[in-house]
């Protein structure tokens, strides 16, 4: 069922090379070594206008190559979500959507790695394409409560990648105000997962004091919410 959500995908990727061919012949390279024990990835990214990821390819390509590595290692079993967000309970989220479950046959970690990385580098294109649909506001908090009721992070351990300028702008809050704040979150929606990471914080902005104050909102409120561990890299 994964692939299929995959293959339902790959019209609005043929701009990307071999594709069709990395999914089919999945097994013909051997494997990274497996990451022990199987994790959940959640990788939520943001189409909000503000979100310079959507615009820059450079940055895309960099951003893809960052979370590759951490899909390519995965165990049998590992659960991998792509998910992107923007507007509040918008259709304009439904394409970028992939559910995969890594399975040594039919979807291996170092391949399914390398169609990530590639769905996340086209971003920009698919945007300019029309593929993608930029959007007016940006609900973190909301997408983060969406996805907290559909993992466990008991089950296994769990982590949330963003790839996000973290600029809050929804009826949460209003996070491009210097003197706004994220209300704290009201209970543990995230107890015992592992990591919240946040990739290109601030980096809309343009303004170091505006990256530490973003990086030291969502710090608290992902203590808040239960996160063991908090990530924010404006660049790398």
């Amino acid at each position: 069922m994964p692939l299929l959500r995959i293959l339902f995908l790959l019209p609005a990727l043929c701009f990307v090379g071999g594709l069709a061919a990395l999914i089919l012949h999945a097994q013909a390279q051997p494997g990274s070594p497996y990451v022990t024990p199987p994790r959940t990835i959640v990788i939520g990214i943001d189409l909000s206008t503000s979100n310079p990821l959507i615009r820059e390819d450079a940055f895309a390509a960099k951003v893809a190559a960052r979370i590759a590595p951490m899909i390519s290692g995965l165990a049998p079993r590992s659960r991998v979500f792509l998910r992107s967000f923007g507007a509040y309970d918008s259709p304009a989220n439904l394409p970028l959507t992939l559910d995969i479950v890594i399975a040594p046959k039919t979807a291996r970690a170092d391949e399914m790695a390398k169609l990530i990385s590639a769905v996340i580098a086209g971003v920009p294109k698919m945007v300019r394409q029309g593929r993608l649909e930029a959007q007016m506001s940006t609900n973190i908090v909301p997408f983060l409560q969406n996805t907290a009721r559909v993992v466990d992070c008991g089950a296994m351990p769990t982590y949330v990648i963003l790839a996000s300028d973290g600029v809050e702008d929804s009826q949460v809050a209003r996070l491009k105000r210097r003197s706004a704040t994220l209300p704290r979150p009201q209970g543990a929606y995230f107890a015992g997962c592992e990591e919240l990471m946040i990739l290109g914080i601030g980096r809309g902005l343009r303004s170091p004091s505006d990256t530490e104050r973003l990086r030291a909102e969502w710090m608290l409120w992902a203590q808040a919410a239960g996160f063991r561990r908090f990530t924010a890299l404006n660049d790398w």
